[in-house]
């Protein structure tokens, strides 16, 4: 399958392999959505909750808009998926078998009559 646009990845159940060249073209495209929502949502597909943090951690660290809170009070074990909240700051982990692995972000908007959407999954190290 070839991944040249942020909707190729809707048909994924993983995140996949993505070359220097997608992740540069796939970033530039997401930008300029996420510079347009008022705030996100991130689900993490993750083998392990350190590695899920390590993943949502990497975002913070490439948008200093985008911070959450109590992330050394998350534990789950095993597979887990992570929902975090910009709007509210939130973070849960939850042990959930069966996941792909990868980022979804879900871009909000105030107004009602804007539609949510969401994109992904991006690889885990994404953001690095």
């Amino acid at each position: 399958m070839e991944i040249n646009k942020l909707v190729d990845l809707n048909n994924c159940r993983t995140a996949p392999q993505l070359s220097n060249s997608q992740e540069k073209k796939l970033l530039e495209e997401l930008e300029l959505i996420l510079f347009n929502t008022d705030w996100i949502t991130i689900g993490i597909m993750a083998p392990s909750d350190n590695r899920a943090i390590e993943a949502l951690q990497s975002i913070s660290k490439k948008y200093s808009s985008i911070k959450f809170r109590d992330l050394s009070s998350l534990h789950a074990d095993g597979y887990v998926f992570l929902k975090a909240n910009q709007k509210t700051g939130n973070v849960f982990v939850r042990s959930e078998n069966g996941l792909g692995e990868g980022i979804l972000i879900t871009c909000q908007y105030n107004e009602d009559n804007k539609d949510s959407n969401t994109f992904g999954p991006l690889p885990l190290d994404f953001f690095r």
